[in-house]
């Protein structure tokens, strides 16, 4: 921290840069305001958003900290507000409950940066100086009003706060985008926030997963084919790059892609046309290229096993997804309170963890992430004989992982005073455990249980026993 000997000044002059700090809380207020001050900045520090209009009516300020959540005017009104009195003045949002649209909200509305309490003070203070050095070309105001969407992605660490400034900076920008993260952390939700909340959001999105197919079809997939290019193509056919014209298209797992589909890629991403398998005529396309990979891209590079000048294509705008473990109690706790929720009003089960129960998750390293927390839950749903679920409903490999006594579920005794399910409740906790078992697949649960999908949904909503007589094919029934 600067001891104020060198104090910051506006450029080309000797004024020293103005900073207005706006919080309900004087607490936080004094936690920037006296570290600003000793570092040089003169510092004006108001409660409210009011207040701080009616100062920059009459003085001009260089920087604008705010806070986000705050009686009255909150804190993304007084970024948009701000904007029209005082457009030159960079703007940083700071606030302890972070999510994707209120970053998306902060940098279309204006602010420069965004930043999650509990913050670090000499992370602020390094950022407040990046952002008064340079003299940079004011945000023009935007006509078009943000259009936002449930995305999924829960959270309020200050790695997942990251997670969202980078969604919403790479959803006003045009650039190919690179989102890593291990199995199971949100890959592709994050890339579904970056379409929804961009200027494609109302043409495709299109997915898919370069692992999962040979090298032949998925470049057929992806480009299409003419009649006659290889077994099978008895017509012309259009590839996904086409039908995601004028939307995004996501490349899951490109780190798989072998050598010639990296080619074809790179010829996309450089010229923007594709050339369907078997043709000699190119296409043109317009298609924004989101690519994520469990893999370390730059690695590969190193090993020879991913081309250079591709990932340098895709990583224009890198993002980075936490993997489950780093990112805290507090993420823990809101993940699977979301999950619990939206699974159980499914099923009509649960709505809680017990105490005991809840510390077994939070001490699981979840190697599997995000998706492996989901499916633990909607297995402790199937299993619950109850609207708690206890350490007996969890997956036996999850206790054994956690709990250093081995401690395995709790065996229900068996006399013949307990209360016994009906043949009902024995159906349904059936259903449910079929149901996780398929991942929430509708058509594959109702296929396992002998009844077609339309049965299954009627009895998910409590309007139908199964019939097993209603046994069409859950197949025909798509």
């Amino acid at each position: 921290m600067s001891n104020g000997s060198e104090a910051p000044v506006v450029s080309g002059s000797s004024v020293p840069i103005r900073v207005l700090v706006v919080d309900d809380d004087r607490g936080a207020r004094l936690a920037l305001e006296v570290p600003l001050r000793l570092s040089g900045y003169s510092v004006t520090a108001v409660a409210d958003g009011l207040a701080a209009l009616e100062l920059a009516k009459q003085e001009p300020f260089d920087l604008l900290l705010t806070d986000v959540y705050m009686p009255g005017m909150n804190g993304l009104e007084l970024v948009q507000q701000f904007r029209l009195v005082s457009p030159r003045t960079k703007i940083i949002v700071l606030t302890g409950q972070g999510s994707v649209t209120t970053a998306l909200k902060s940098v279309e509305h204006g602010a420069l940066d965004f930043l999650a309490k509990p913050f670090d003070i000499d992370e602020v203070l390094a950022l407040v100086h990046r952002a008064t050095a340079v003299e940079e070309t004011p945000i023009e105001d935007e006509s078009r009003g943000p259009q936002f969407s449930a995305s999924g992605i829960i959270g309020h660490s200050p790695e997942m706060v990251r997670v969202y400034k980078l969604i919403a900076y790479a959803a006003r920008s045009k650039a190919t985008v690179l989102i890593e993260g291990e199995t199971g952390t949100g890959k592709e939700l994050a890339a579904r926030a970056i379409h929804t909340n961009s200027e494609r959001a109302q043409n495709p999105f299109v997915a898919v997963n370069c692992s999962a197919l040979t090298e032949t079809l998925l470049e057929s997939e992806l480009f299409g084919h003419v009649k006659g290019s290889f077994t099978g193509a008895d017509q012309d056919r259009p590839g996904l790059f086409e039908g995601a014209s004028g939307g995004s298209i996501f490349l899951d797992e490109i780190g798989t892609a072998d050598p010639s589909l990296q080619s074809s890629l790179l010829r996309v991403l450089q010229e923007q046309e594709i050339r369907r398998v078997g043709s000699t005529q190119s296409i043109k396309v317009d298609v924004r290229v989101i690519a994520a990979s469990n893999k370390d891209l730059e690695g590969l590079v190193e090993a020879g096993s991913f081309r250079a000048d591709l990932y340098y294509r895709l990583s224009v705008l890198t993002l980075k997804i936490p993997p489950l473990r780093t990112r805290g109690r507090n993420d823990l706790e809101l993940l699977t309170t979301h999950l619990l929720n939206k699974h159980a009003v499914e099923s009509g089960a649960p709505l809680r963890f017990s105490e005991d129960a809840f510390e077994i998750i939070a001490g699981y390293i979840w190697p599997g992430n995000v998706r492996e927390l989901e499916n633990t839950i909607q297995y402790a749903i199937a299993i619950c004989n109850g609207d708690v679920i206890t350490i007996r409903d969890l997956p036996l490999h999850i206790i054994g992982s956690s709990n250093p006594q081995n401690i395995q579920p709790r065996e229900r005794p068996v006399s013949l005073t307990d209360d016994r399910p009906t043949i009902e409740e024995l159906s349904k906790r059936y259903v449910r455990l079929i149901l996780a078992e398929s991942g929430g697949n509708k058509s594959q649960a109702a296929a396992i249980l002998g009844i077609n999908r339309r049965t299954l949904y009627r009895y998910l909503d409590g309007s139908t026993a199964i019939d097993k007589s209603d046994s069409t094919p859950a197949e025909l029934t798509e």
